[in-house]
């Protein structure tokens, strides 16, 4: 059966050179022309995570590709700017051939490919391109194309429209692996509350030092909740805790045990206490939760949590660690989920950097022969970063 056509985009995305992208977050200005090549190459590892995902040949709508079809798509974007780079580096002012994206794929049938077969193909072309980025000679940024509209690019200009438009299909494709993360936990709501009624020691211990850091009394930002095994711990120890989660099936399961929950994405929905008018929290809980937003959104996420609590404010954080990103089927969920792994090192400079100072990371082993890299950090005072996602935020 054919799928029905995906609506042709016939926008002018030039403007992203000039200004962030409202959607992705892309910041043209933040890209150095020497490190076209390696965030090329970065994101072309995301595409091998996301090609390995739960349906991936599934369109989220009729009319939206699949993560299958956006990867034959940023495969054959490679392939493209590869040739136009060279093109530039070899003739004085080349114009560019026009290229339809939309009639290429579908006379490619880009949603009855093969995913193994693209991932490899997909490699395989962000490896070449990066190759031509990383062997354009100093003096060549600036030599000059023009595309078959007219709009002209020189090469360093070229290369970040490139590297904007890769960005965002991965943006594109992270929504659709987060809402299939998201209902995996719905589906699997009371298995997982059933099988997690006992706390580990080493979140007991966690427990406890968190409390310890805040006055008694304290009210708690909780994100992802889940069945709410941490909250209810950490109210018996004297705090007041706004339970949330992501997942509304968790949130149905906290509200049929008799507790005010909120359905709430952290990195899109506002934060305010609805309980207290809005006021400032004096601390966040987020335990095993972050570990499934998107790497480039995380910093998004802690500069939020941060403009929403106190000066001194308390943060925990967990996440595992590891490199890169991976689906995993485990535990008590029995779809798989998406898993974003951080090193030491990075994670304190995003916490840093979102206005979370950072008193201790601890190690734990986990369940299953994983580790985990437990935080507790204070929420800088009056930092001139806090004022400005604030802002941004607002």
């Amino acid at each position: 059966m054919s799928l029905p056509p995906v609506e042709p985009d016939t926008k002018d995305w030039t403007w992203v050179l000039a200004r962030p992208c409202p959607e992705c977050g892309f910041v043209a200005a933040d890209v150095s022309a020497n490190g076209l090549a390696d965030a090329i190459r970065e994101n072309a590892a995301s595409w091998a995570t996301a090609l390995g995902g739960p349906e991936v040949a599934s369109r989220p709508e009729p009319g939206v590709w699949s993560p299958l079809e956006y990867a034959c798509h940023v495969r054959d974007v490679h392939r493209i700017f590869e040739e136009r780079v060279r093109l530039m580096l070899e003739q004085d002012t080349p114009r560019f051939a026009n290229w339809d994206q939309d009639e290429t794929a579908v006379a490619g049938r880009y949603a009855e490919q093969e995913p193994e077969a693209v991932a490899a193909q997909l490699a395989a072309a962000a490896g070449a391109v990066a190759d031509r980025y990383a062997g354009v000679p100093d003096g060549a940024w600036g030599r000059r194309g023009n595309r078959s509209d007219g709009s002209e690019f020189t090469v360093e200009s070229l290369g970040r429209y490139h590297l904007h438009d890769v960005v965002h299909h991965v943006h594109d494709v992270g929504r659709v692996a987060k809402a299939a993360t998201v209902a995996a936990y719905d589906a699997s709501a009371e298995a997982y509350r059933d099988g997690t009624v006992t706390m580990p020691a080493a979140v007991g211990d966690l427990v406890s030092r968190f409390v310890a850091r805040v006055p008694a009394g304290s009210r708690v930002l909780e994100i992802g909740s889940g069945p709410g095994r941490d909250a209810a711990t950490l109210e018996s120890l004297g705090l007041s805790v706004r339970r949330t989660d992501v997942a509304p099936g968790f949130v149905a399961l906290l509200t049929a045990a008799g507790h005010r929950a909120d359905v709430l994405d952290p990195l899109t929905d506002d934060l305010a206490d609805p309980g207290r008018g809005g006021a400032a929290y004096d601390g966040v809980w987020a335990s095993a939760c972050l570990l499934h937003v998107a790497r480039a959104d995380l910093p998004v996420v802690l500069r939020r949590l941060a403009g929403a609590t106190r000066s001194g404010g308390t943060l925990h954080v967990s996440l595992k660690e590891g490199d890169g990103e991976a689906w995993s089927t485990h535990g008590n969920v029995a779809a798989p989920r998406l898993f974003v792994y951080w090193r030491e090192q990075p994670l304190r400079e995003v916490l840093e950097e979102a206005g979370w100072s950072v008193d201790e990371v601890t190690r734990n082993d986990g369940l299953r022969g994983d580790n985990w890299l437990e935080v507790l950090a204070t929420h800088e005072v009056l930092a001139t970063h806090e004022v400005l996602a604030t802002r941004r935020d607002a």
